[in-house]
């Protein structure tokens, strides 16, 4: 592990603790009045970083967290934590998007990106092709994710890498997470 990453693990745990401690950074939006989406969340799909495209209807009635990620972020340390909810929880499943969007955090194409989940983290859950995930080239689950024409209620977007988004057991989008949430403290 190259002295860039022992740094990030160290200062991670403590910029989790002062944000949890002084609300700062720290932002959840809820889905208050439980609107519907006007586009079904399962009529979504995308490609692996493998190649496989995966139909999101095989989602259906689980919770679905969905994450921008980056390898070379602050919080990517939140890759761990990912992982543990998603071997803890079988109901729950995780759906991680690279994205390169946020400081070029995510520089690596998709097969480094691959080997760098895998090895330095263990990752298991399906983690996707990196794509944009804000502006104009913004891939699919992120228009929905940030259209309220389609999702129903929300038009905000990633501030940050690490972005968390769930999507209840029905398909709504049911509450936004920033950077700043531990995965932990999402459940």
């Amino acid at each position: 592990m190259d002295i860039f990453r022992k740094i990030i693990n160290v200062a991670y745990p403590i910029r989790m603790r002062i944000s949890k401690l002084t609300g700062m950074g720290i932002r959840i939006y809820k889905n208050k009045y439980n609107v519907p989406p006007k586009e079904s969340f399962y009529s979504l799909k995308a490609s692996l970083n493998t190649g496989e495209e995966i139909n999101f209807d095989r989602y259906k009635n689980q919770k679905i967290l969905i994450v921008n990620l980056a390898s070379e972020c602050g919080f990517t340390p939140q890759y761990a934590e990912l992982e543990k909810l998603y071997k803890q929880d079988k109901n729950l499943v995780i759906l991680g998007f690279p994205a390169n969007n946020f400081g070029k955090q995510e520089p690596g194409n998709d097969t480094e990106i691959n080997n760098f989940c895998k090895i330095n983290y263990g990752v298991t859950f399906p983690v996707f092709k990196k794509n944009d995930v804000k502006g104009n080239l913004k891939q699919p689950v992120y228009q929905w994710l940030t259209d309220k024409d389609k999702n129903g209620w929300n038009t905000i977007g990633p501030q940050w890498n690490f972005y968390k988004y769930l999507i209840d057991q029905d398909g709504n989008l049911s509450k936004i997470f920033s950077s700043s949430v531990s995965p932990f403290q999402i459940f």
